[in-house]
């Protein structure tokens, strides 16, 4: 009897080689964070009036020819707004990044939400 059972044995072991493989996984891998534009409307497209009204006085202004980034700190987060000019007209965000205060990456809204709820701008 256990003799009739050594070809089975066999196949099963042969067919479950078969199998799907899983991809190998990256320990301390970071995950990318999906670029969306939601939760996003009240700042994207604003000028710098307009940020330095939502948020406050910028932690950092810096200009390259016709662009700006002006940056904004939070406990929770920094938030990079980029503002380009289109056809002559005046500097908007049309790119925001976002970040933990330690380089992590953060959802650009959530960061965003929180910086418009520090006081003052700050």
């Amino acid at each position: 009897m256990t003799r009739n059972l050594w070809p089975l044995l066999a196949t099963a072991g042969a067919l479950a080689a078969c199998g799907p493989v899983a991809p190998p996984v990256a320990i301390g891998q970071r995950v990318a964070v999906p670029y969306t534009s939601v939760g996003l409307e009240r700042v994207i497209g604003q000028n710098a009036a307009g940020l330095v009204q939502l948020f406050g006085t910028p932690d950092a202004d810096v200009r390259e020819g016709s662009a700006r980034k002006l940056q904004f700190q939070g406990r929770f987060c920094v938030l990079d707004a980029y503002l380009y000019p289109k056809s002559g007209a005046e500097p908007r965000v049309t790119y925001l990044d976002a970040r933990e205060p330690d380089g992590s990456t953060i959802d650009r809204a959530s960061c965003v939400a929180a910086l418009t709820r520090r006081e003052g701008g700050k």
